[in-house]
């Protein structure tokens, strides 16, 4: 049966409308594509930015389809507050402050700030005064209280530096003072950000601090201070730094979130061959990124530390600042989230102990972190919520009963 010209108008405007609306739905997809906002990274000058760094220079979030911006922060606290405001997506951040923040330690009680993947263990020191360079050597423990109490008799104040309240280098250096039998209380603990440390003891401002590389290695450099004892000595292969990440982007974004850890776990695995970080040391000493020697850079990240203070070199061999050690240091464990929140008590951060467990399971991505680490077929750690020791204190700590520890070192 024909077809009236009705009818056949009438088709025609059908397809029209059909057609004008797909043309539109392709549009609108390809114009969402073109205008989706780049993943933004924050990190602090340290050598242990690297993997985010590496990752940017050797093109391996373009190889898993995601854009990605970097940029330098001032302090770590400038970092936190961009991460919870969304300015920033993630950071290269100390693995302690989601739980710092989170428990009113670092930050408003309460703010969640979650941890995809660890990116670095070791690579931390504590750096002494040059005005105590003859007094006190490398891990001279016992000959710490003496030269303290001396400032302190002449009735100068005795003053140290961290980077964050609650903090990793918070944490190092309250357990260095705690192994070498300093009143805490008797001191003062001020807050200085990574790179303004060595200029600060320049001029006086402070008798020790505790810092990530370089900055140890520069104030050997500069002829300010030495190296005291590196903080793999205290705990071998402890926690460092992480990917810490804003709780609205690894809800909404979580595909983005996964193809960035892919990345950064690349260059971790690059980073961990020795043949790679003499390039790495050079690319990362660029001002855009730690601005400092990379000398300095490439032998720390080589283990040759260089101690000033006439004290020679000491060289690690398989404990300075590891990256992957076949995925070992990757996994965000809750044990150690358990151990940092146990610490703010021990040192009176917190008068109560908190939900450690429910909040260890609220802010550590772990299912996240398997699910990236079996597709690229990378072995999981099983050693999580297992009971362990640092190296130089050797009080065990069960992450399943954090009071019988606490009863233990608050004696």
């Amino acid at each position: 049966m024909k077809k009236s010209n009705k009818q056949i108008a009438s088709l025609l405007t059908s397809s029209i409308f059909f057609l004008l609306a797909l043309l539109f739905s392709i549009s609108a997809t390809t114009a969402n594509a073109q205008s989706k906002e780049p993943v933004k990274l924050g990190f602090i000058p340290l050598t242990d930015c690297s993997p985010i760094i590496m990752a940017k220079e050797l093109g391996l979030f373009k190889k898993y389809g995601v854009e990605v911006i970097v940029t330098k922060e001032s302090s770590w606290a400038n970092v936190r507050d961009k991460i919870l405001t969304g300015e920033l997506d993630g950071a290269h951040c100390l693995y302690t402050m989601p739980f710092s923040v989170y428990t009113g330690v670092g930050g408003k009680a309460g703010s969640e700030m979650k941890i995809a993947m660890m990116l670095n263990v070791n690579g931390q020191a504590i750096t002494l005064s040059n005005d105590f360079c003859g007094k006190v050597g490398f891990k001279q423990m016992n000959k710490v209280v003496p030269v303290v109490a001396a400032k302190l008799r002449a009735g100068k104040e005795a003053t140290f530096a961290m980077t964050f309240p609650g903090g990793t280098h918070d944490l190092w250096l309250r357990n260095w003072m705690a192994l070498a039998g300093i009143n805490q209380k008797a001191v003062k603990i001020i807050t200085i950000p990574p790179p303004q440390m060595v200029a600060n003891m320049k001029v006086g401002n402070m008798d020790g601090y505790c810092v990530g590389e370089p900055w140890g290695g520069v104030a050997v450099k500069q002829g300010v201070g030495f190296t005291q004892i590196a903080t793999q000595d205290i705990w071998k292969d402890h926690p460092e730094k992480a990917l810490v990440v804003n709780k609205k982007f690894s809800e909404t974004h979580r595909e983005d979130l996964k193809k960035v850890m892919k990345a950064i776990m690349e260059a971790c695995i690059w980073l961990d061959n020795p043949a790679n970080r003499k390039k790495a040391a050079a690319i990362i000493g660029r001002a855009p990124y730690v601005n400092a020697p990379t000398d300095v850079i490439e032998n720390r990240l080589m283990g040759d530390y260089d101690l000033g203070c006439n004290q020679g070199t000491e060289v690690y061999s398989n404990d300075y600042m590891l990256f992957y050690k076949g995925g070992m240091v990757n996994f965000p464990r809750k044990s150690y989230a358990i151990w940092a929140m146990a610490q703010y008590v021990r040192f009176g951060y917190l008068k109560t102990a908190p939900d450690y467990k429910a909040i260890a399971d609220k802010l550590i991505l772990q299912d996240l972190y398997k699910e990236v680490a079996i597709s690229m077929k990378i072995k999981i750690p099983n050693d999580d919520m297992k009971p362990f020791s640092l190296t130089m204190d050797k009080t065990v700590f069960d992450p399943s009963n954090p009071e019988a520890y606490l009863k233990v070192v608050k004696k």
